[in-house]
């Protein structure tokens, strides 16, 4: 394969809500503090539903059961502009807190508000933040028969 390809990176989320809180991760992130939805890249081999699975335990210690797909993201951050992320963002249930330590770069998992995530808009991660909460507000979600199994 010729290494000249443009490549995305790709990356997944969770949004979850519990008596209208989300679940938030505050991590390190180019040496400041930020906010962001549990996510993390798709590792080789595994499906897209597996990585939101695995991705929100090692950053939550939360289970999560995905219920529907919210949305797909194509970013490209201003500190990296040769890279472009590609974001599926699920939403699901929250299942169990299991205790463990949380995700190199993690400082805490937290319930939020609408209005603290607001409130804290100069740290949250990137726009896809505040995008992914207003769409899961405001739209319905797809199934998750949309992800065809025969190839994931």
């Amino acid at each position: 394969m010729n290494d000249s390809v443009w490549k995305p990176h790709v990356t997944v989320a969770a949004i979850m809500e519990r008596e209208g809180t989300f679940l938030m991760v505050r991590e390190r992130e180019k040496g400041r503090v930020v906010i962001n939805q549990p996510a993390g890249h798709l590792e080789k081999g595994e499906t897209l539903i597996e990585a939101v699975i695995r991705e929100t335990l090692e950053e939550t210690q939360y289970e999560f059961e995905p219920t529907g797909l919210q949305g797909i993201y194509r970013s490209v951050t201003t500190y990296s502009p040769e890279i472009t992320y590609l974001r599926f963002l699920f939403c699901g249930k929250v299942g169990a807190h299991l205790d463990g330590p949380l995700d190199q770069g993690i400082i805490s998992a937290e319930w939020m508000s609408l209005e603290e995530i607001i409130a804290d808009k100069d740290q949250h991660r990137s726009s896809l933040v505040m995008q992914s909460i207003d769409d899961y507000l405001n739209q319905a979600p797809c199934s998750l028969s949309i992800i065809s199994q025969i190839f994931a």
